[in-house]
This record gives structure tokens, sequence and C-alpha cells, in this order.
């Protein structure tokens, strides 16, 4: 069996969780800046990851609070997938990434960090992005702060219609 290991998770882990749900709290907010909310469509959002796998993981969330894709209609669904082919082209275009990983987790038993509002991580991956830090170390080097990267993908969400 291969082991994942994500010890800078730990923080997230241990932290106090608020009774709200922040994608919905993001979205009222109205500071996209602070909350590394890159780009608002019609009916779905990108927001950056606070605790990242990898230098700019981004999350993509329906602004419908819901756990189930069920629950979605077929306008959100579609506008969904664009913004995942929008976050690949983003995150090839602005750091370069080689690959991804695109995934769901639904409910708490299948990793769920935020099980009541559904979302979609796409992680930027790299040739050689899995190193001994991680495994050695406790430590993932991550190559550019989140307010660094949000900046840099800004620049590219700008540019979509909806914003």
């Amino acid at each position: 069996m291969k082991r994942l290991w994500a010890p800078w998770r730990i923080e997230y882990i241990k932290s106090p969780k608020e009774d709200a749900c922040f994608f919905c709290k993001y979205l009222q907010e109205n500071k996209d800046d602070r909350n590394l909310v890159l780009y608002r469509g019609k009916s779905a959002c990108v927001v950056m990851n606070y605790y990242p796998y990898n230098n700019g993981h981004l999350m993509i969330a329906p602004y419908q609070h819901t756990s189930e894709i069920n629950e979605l209609d077929n306008v959100t669904k579609l506008e969904i997938m664009n913004l995942i082919a929008h976050c690949q082209e983003a995150l090839t275009e602005m750091l370069h990434a080689q690959g991804f990983n695109v995934g769901i987790n639904i409910g708490e038993v299948a990793g769920a960090g935020l099980k009541e509002h559904l979302h979609i991580h796409v992680v930027p991956r790299w040739n050689g992005d899995t190193n001994f830090m991680p495994v050695s170390g406790h430590a993932k080097v991550i190559s550019q702060g989140l307010r660094e990267t949000w900046e840099t993908l800004r620049n590219y969400f700008e540019k979509l219609p909806d914003n």
C-alpha cells in the first residue's frame, strides 16, 4: 500500500472549524483578495485552497449550498465543468503546470473536509513535485506564497466573462 504524506495539513486538521460554510461566507463577504476567491461565475466560483497540496491548489464550488451533485441544475454542472477547464488552462499558462489531479470528495468517509458544500479540487502537478521533503523532513515545499499566487492567477481569471 502506498501512502500519501501531507503533514503540513495538520494545521488545518487541528484548527477550530467554524460552524458556517466558508464557501458561503466568502461569497457573502465579497472580500475576494482576503478569501482568495479568484473568479465568480453565474452559478459557481473558483477559490484557492488555504491549505494546498501543491502551489496553485484550486477549488470550484457552486453557489448553491448542497453536498449532492444531483441537486445541481444542468447549467451549474456545465459551468463547473467549464471552470475545471479554465483552471487547468490558468495553471498551465500562469504556473506552467504539467499535469493535474482533479477530484471530488463526497461525504466525510470519502475525505470531504467540508462535507456540506460540494466542491471540486484542481491540483496542479509538475514532474518531480513529489520528493523527499514531505517524507523525511515533514515539510512541503510551496514555491510561492498564497497571496502572490492569487495575484498571478487573478490576472488570468479577470479576463473571463461574468467576473
